[in-house]
């Protein structure tokens, strides 16, 4: 985040006093790109994804487990998708070049398969706590309630 304000300040400076510097908005769209998709994974970890659990929270212990297992097992089974897809798609645009940079796009693209990685991790995680029974580990969830 500190880098793209970086880039984007001295976009608008070099705008202002002089002439623009070419290869500022490239790179202030490309980190945008990683932070959009390492802050997904942020808010993965923590359980802030838009979701409607009405009905999971109205469930007893071992039913509302179950269901949150099997949540978790569609989201693990999407995320595990998206790695083939994104490492697919990285590797389809490795001969393409940013304008400014002359950057492989690889490197852009490579943010798709890492994160859908690490939040597959997460899952995992959160899959065998609840599995194993460890009420805390889905705490995220649980963070919000009163």
């Amino acid at each position: 985040m500190a880098a793209l304000i970086g880039v984007i300040t001295l976009q608008i400076v070099s705008r202002v006093l002089f002439t623009a510097v070419g290869w500022t908005e490239e790179v202030a769209r490309f980190l945008l790109i990683w932070i959009t998709f390492l802050a997904a994974t942020l808010a993965f970890h923590r359980g802030r994804h838009i979701a409607v659990t009405f009905v999971v929270d109205a469930l007893p212990g071992l039913p509302r487990r179950l269901a949150r297992i099997a949540a978790l097992l569609v989201a693990l089974g999407f995320l595990l998708a998206l790695i083939l897809i994104g490492w697919d798609y990285m590797q389809v645009q490795s001969f393409q070049k940013s304008a400014s940079l002359r950057l492989s796009m690889t490197w852009v693209y490579a943010v798709i398969p890492l994160s859908a990685a690490i939040m597959a991790w997460y899952a995992l995680v959160d899959i065998a706590g609840l599995a194993l029974g460890d009420a805390h580990a889905s705490a995220a969830d649980d963070e919000e309630r009163p």
